[in-house]
């Protein structure tokens, strides 16, 4: 995969084209690329088939944790405007989900329910969504990169990455195909249960969703 230009680069400079002009010839300035190198290192070490992964839901009070594993072409260009889903608007991250999912070699989800989470708690319910979307995925990755922090009861070899859904392309991929689909689900319970404004907090703590827990208590997400 290339590595692409981040919007608003600097660019080259033409020279004067003055031939008495004095000013002198202006530096050229090379072009700043968006992503790190960690994936173009690991494709050499382990593989061209890097699957990203990135989970979304450990902030929120309400709902599933819902994690993505895609395995995008090494041999394209980056998507432009791609990025840490948190710093995407909700249109941003619709119109670049419909792009990943097309291009990319293979892609799956998973997710561990509110029950679960309350059982073996959010940490342990987000190794296990990561499970269950590797463990969807129809073609063998090479490798696995994640965004955070080695999960030690991950049992599959990986390469964690801190900020990772902002450094690596195939993590920002993963990070926006779990976070739309998550924001999908709860758009859709919240049809079932419009007291707590999931369309619109997504089940994050925010000033609506506490005041229809203190009117109408808690539900089952929870």
């Amino acid at each position: 995969m290339q590595d692409e230009v981040e919007p608003g680069a600097p660019q080259s400079t033409p020279e004067a084209t003055n031939p008495n002009s004095e000013q002198p010839r202006r530096r050229h300035v090379p072009r700043r690329k968006r992503w790190t190198t960690i994936e173009r290192d690991l494709r050499a070490q382990k593989g061209p088939l890097l699957a990203g992964v990135d989970e979304v839901g450990r902030g929120p009070i309400a709902g599933p944790v819902v994690a993505c594993a895609v395995i995008m072409p090494p041999d394209i260009r980056a998507i432009a405007g791609v990025d840490d889903s948190k710093r995407l608007t909700h249109q941003q991250r619709v119109r670049l989900a419909i792009k990943i999912r097309e291009r990319a070699v293979a892609f799956s989800l998973g997710a561990a329910s509110v029950h679960e989470i309350d059982r073996i708690n959010i940490y342990q319910a987000s190794v296990l969504a990561m499970k269950r979307a590797l463990g969807r995925l129809g073609v063998r990755p090479d490798h696995v990169v994640i965004d955070g922090k080695v999960m030690r009861t991950l049992p599959i070899p990986h390469t964690a990455v801190v900020h990772g859904d902002a450094r690596c392309f195939s993590i920002a991929c993963a990070s926006i195909l779990a976070k739309v689909t998550r924001d999908l689900l709860m758009t859709r319970l919240a049809v079932r249960y419009p007291q707590y404004i999931w369309d619109h907090n997504a089940g994050y703590t925010t000033r609506e969703h506490v005041a229809g827990l203190t009117s109408h208590g808690i539900t089952p997400q929870p």
